[in-house]
């Protein structure tokens, strides 16, 4: 995620629960939540039987080759990608502008469900997003008097590292 998020536990936990409905409400197998960068925040479902690390930097890449697609052609961005497989599908998608959620999903489920599932999902994805960005603002403001180096000089440093 961005530089300005901080995942505290407490909005760690609502993105699980909001994963965890999504998955039930959706009937899907597993439902991943991913940064930008590859990085899974949190998961829930079947995750066990997925690479997750590979499935994280995976799909990053391939949100941001899509990005590059949708350049072309002059549009901004793909908010949505779907790819269907003989028996698992993966519906992909951008939440808040900050994160990917990806569905993976099989014939228990349908496409129409799964989009509609994860719109309602979005709604509450974006809500966390906000509290963990108006909670990593606030800290940031108090954070600069608040470092545990704040007081330390270079004489104190030159001191510890000195012969």
């Amino acid at each position: 995620m961005c530089a300005d998020f901080v995942l505290y536990e407490e909005e760690f936990k609502h993105l699980e629960e909001a994963l965890r409905r999504l998955r039930q409400e959706a009937n899907a197998k597993a439902v991943f939540l991913i940064d930008k960068n590859g990085q899974q925040i949190a998961s829930a479902g079947e995750i066990e039987q997925f690479d997750t690390t590979s499935l994280a930097s995976l799909t990053a890449g391939n949100v941001a080759a899509t990005d590059g697609l949708a350049k072309l052609i002059g549009e901004r961005e793909f908010s949505v990608l779907f790819h269907e497989g003989q028996q698992d599908h993966i519906h992909i998608s951008i939440v808040a502008k900050r994160a990917i959620l990806v569905v993976i999903f099989d014939d228990r489920s349908s496409l129409g469900l799964v989009r509609l599932r994860v719109k309602r999902a979005s709604v509450d994805l974006e809500k966390i997003f906000e509290v963990m960005l108006q909670k990593g603002e606030k800290g940031a403001q108090g954070s600069i008097h608040a470092s545990p180096f704040s007081e330390i000089t270079d004489d104190d440093i030159d001191a510890l590292f000195g012969e």
